[in-house]
């Protein structure tokens, strides 16, 4: 019994014990209501400076709304550049680290006397930070473009093969374009020679000669001065073209519909020779190379061709799969470009030219002023030996160059674009035509060249036509 009634009583004691739970209960009420507290006073500060805020942007104008427009300025400066930046490492011909072009971008600056106050790294990170530095220490919007356009054209100007890369504008982008299609909407060629556009082949060509002898009696007067020699030279040279491209009435046709100057022509130098020159490798030229061609078909006792690329400046490298199919034949391996470590040939996508087959002698004319693509030409025909390839060393220019759109603007009224060397082209033994140039075969700097060629044709008439063109 005693111990049922103790029992008792200490089970009644532990179910009337709840006052430790009651005092969690009420410690944990304590915490929530600091807890509470510390939200609305951190919500009331929010509140404050978001006040702040909008009364200072919707009611206080004057200074501080100009300098946030003009850091808007400021970063597309900045990105500009960095967006050149970023297109060189991607398109350039030559894998460029990020270093070494960041001390291209570095070397631009200290010409520009723009010296950042602290370098630590030398990478694109490092870079914008310098370009943000340079940029918020300019005043004016002009002083800014003008500092963005000028670290550009040092940057790409300085790339190898230095100069060929470049900052273009709308206008510097038409003029190659003009250039590449060989259209010159400065001159007109009829003016030039003092002609209307419905004068007959022989007018023209009466004309040209015409205008042509007062020249050289310019030229050869001893008494004339240096600026006369050179207008006559450069009128002259005006006056070929007028002769080349009016007197052939394919290229006429060309010229009066679309303003393209003809870039291929021929001329028969004796019976069996057509003397065929290119001056430059321009959309329509494998047309005209047709053209020419096929004019001369009718002449059966033609059986030597001399195909003269002196003087031809290059243009569209594209036109090569199509410009050597007709000497090289359907679906042969052409040349490569080569562009950051990878290698990637071109075939022809044209056969042979009946009307060029026909021709069992043919020599190959260049000289140093001879570059581009007209370089391409003359190593795969030395390759393949189509011909015996005559004359001086080509000049060595064996760039691929691309225009890029430029995303990030500086200026309203004006936009800019990159053209920057893209691939390089390789010669026959496979070294890049850059700084190096194509050999000839039989090199006109040889006293006794004649003679050699000689001994390839055993033609003296093909090589006294040939010592006349070289002299």
């Amino acid at each position: 019994m005693p111990t049922t009634k103790t029992s008792s009583k200490t089970s009644t004691k532990k179910k009337t014990t709840p006052k430790p739970l009651k005092r969690v209960i009420i410690k944990q009420t304590d915490r929530t209501i600091r807890f509470s507290y510390i939200s609305l006073i951190i919500l009331f500060i929010i509140i404050l400076l978001g006040g702040l805020y909008f009364y200072n942007f919707t009611y206080v104008r004057g200074d501080q709304g100009e300098n946030e427009a003009v850091q808007v300025q400021e970063e597309k400066h900045v990105a500009f550049l960095l967006e050149i930046f970023d297109k060189i490492q991607e398109n350039y011909w030559e894998v460029i680290t990020g270093q070494d072009l960041f001390n291209i971008y570095k070397a631009g600056l200290e010409k520009l006397e723009k010296q950042p106050e602290v370098i630590i790294n030398s990478d694109r990170t490092a870079l914008k930070s310098i370009l943000t530095q340079v940029v918020d220490g300019l005043s004016d919007e002009l002083s800014k473009k003008e500092f963005s356009v000028n670290l550009a054209t040092i940057v790409l100007y300085n790339l190898q093969p230095v100069g060929r890369s470049g900052l273009f504008t709308t206008q510097k982008e038409t003029d190659l374009w003009n250039n590449v299609k060989n259209i010159d909407p400065n001159t007109n060629l009829y003016t030039e020679l003092d002609v209307t556009e419905d004068a007959s082949t022989e007018e023209i060509a009466a004309a040209a000669d015409e205008v042509e002898e007062e020249l050289q009696d310019i030229i050869n007067d001893n008494d004339s001065t240096e600026e006369e020699l050179a207008a006559a030279q450069q009128k002259l040279a005006v006056v070929d073209r007028a002769r080349e491209t009016l007197t052939q009435e394919a290229a006429r046709q060309t010229y009066n519909t679309s303003g393209v100057e003809a870039t291929v022509y021929g001329e028969m130098l004796t019976d069996e020779i057509l003397h065929m020159t290119s001056k430059k490798m321009s959309p329509t030229s494998f047309t005209e190379l047709q053209q020419v061609a096929n004019e001369f078909d009718q002449y059966q006792n033609l059986d030597t061709l001399i195909l003269d690329l002196r003087g031809n400046i290059g243009g569209s490298v594209d036109l090569m799969p199509y410009f050597l199919g007709p000497f090289i034949g359907p679906n042969q391996y052409a040349y490569e470009l080569y562009h950051q470590g990878e290698y990637e040939p071109y075939k022809t996508l044209v056969g042979w030219l009946p009307s060029l087959v026909r021709y069992k002698n043919v020599i190959i004319l260049q000289d140093e002023i001879a570059q581009s693509s007209a370089e391409v030409m003359t190593s795969v025909l030395k390759k393949y030996n189509v011909g015996i390839l005559v004359g001086t060393t080509s000049r060595g220019w064996g760039t691929i160059e691309a225009v890029y759109e430029l995303t990030n603007q500086i200026s309203d009224d004006e936009t800019y674009k990159m053209f920057l060397v893209n691939a390089v082209t390789l010669r026959d033994d496979g070294q890049p035509i850059e700084g190096r140039g194509v050999d000839p075969v039989i090199n006109v700097a040889d006293e006794n060249w004649p003679d050699l060629l000689y001994t390839y044709v055993n033609d003296n008439a093909l090589v006294r036509a040939v010592e006349k063109l070289i002299d």
